[in-house]
């Protein structure tokens, strides 16, 4: 099985959920006493969070693409980026390195149109929400997305950062959740993106009768499928610089 580099602790509570998520699935395959060889770079949230509001995303972008070159440079054969947000700069980190970088926007796409949906909603940060990088990138994959209304999306991002991101797990806030989905439904959503690493700590599919799609869970499934399905086919890359290469070809559904 090929190593899996982890760009995380934005935060480290979904980064962790990865790290279980892999290493569950990794066990499922393979059997016995299996686990998924990762290496894992884990940020000081506080720092990038504070050049999210100050809008100086080239400063996070340099971060993680140095970051990048790290886990390649230690043996990392594929790269995930363990937050939807940070997506906003993950052509700079595809730039930096020559192992491929599984985007999250593009496994969740892909896993939505297998299951044959084509509206759905969508829930996320506010840069996610709000700005094209993300739910672009899904339109551009022939979904139709929906967004909250504002004062919702307002309440999402401060659940986000001021309650999942400190471990705070509400019941409260899962109902404020859980009325912006129903909205969405009557909006015409087949199903709903869960578009931030941390909302599986608060939303699952128990909880809605909207097909839910956990972007965190669907992340980790594709890397351990990528992984296995490439051990045995990519050589060690040469310790050196080189060109970005493409997307890794993604795997058949569950």
């Amino acid at each position: 099985m090929n190593t899996i580099g982890l760009l995380g602790g934005m935060s480290w509570e979904s980064t962790a959920i990865y790290y279980r998520l892999i290493n569950q699935l990794a066990r499922f395959q393979r059997g016995r006493l299996h686990s998924a060889p990762l290496l894992i770079w884990s940020a000081d949230f506080e720092d990038i969070r504070r050049l999210q509001v100050a809008g100086e995303w080239d400063k996070t972008a340099e971060i993680l693409a140095a970051a990048a070159c790290q886990l390649e440079r230690a043996g990392a054969r594929l790269l995930l980026l363990c937050t939807n947000t940070m997506h906003k700069v993950a052509a700079e980190i595809e730039a930096a390195v020559s192992i491929p970088l599984l985007h999250l926007a593009d496994v969740t796409a892909a896993r939505i149109k297998r299951a044959g949906f084509q509206r759905v909603g969508f829930l996320g940060s506010r840069y996610a929400m709000e700005q094209d990088f993300y739910t672009g990138r899904l339109t551009r994959q022939h979904l139709t997305v929906c967004t909250p209304a504002a004062a919702d999306r307002d309440m999402i991002d401060h659940v986000i950062f001021d309650e999942l991101c400190n471990g705070v797990v509400s019941d409260e806030s899962r109902q404020r959740f859980l009325q912006v989905i129903e909205y969405l439904r009557r909006r015409g959503a087949e199903a709903v993106i869960a578009g931030c690493t941390e909302i599986g700590m608060l939303v699952q599919q128990r909880h809605t009768r909207l097909p839910f799609f956990d972007t965190t869970r669907i992340h980790a499934e594709e890397a351990v499928r990528w992984a296995l399905s490439t051990s045995r086919a990519i050589p060690p890359a040469p310790r050196r610089a080189r060109a970005a290469t493409a997307h890794p070809r993604r795997a058949n559904s569950r």
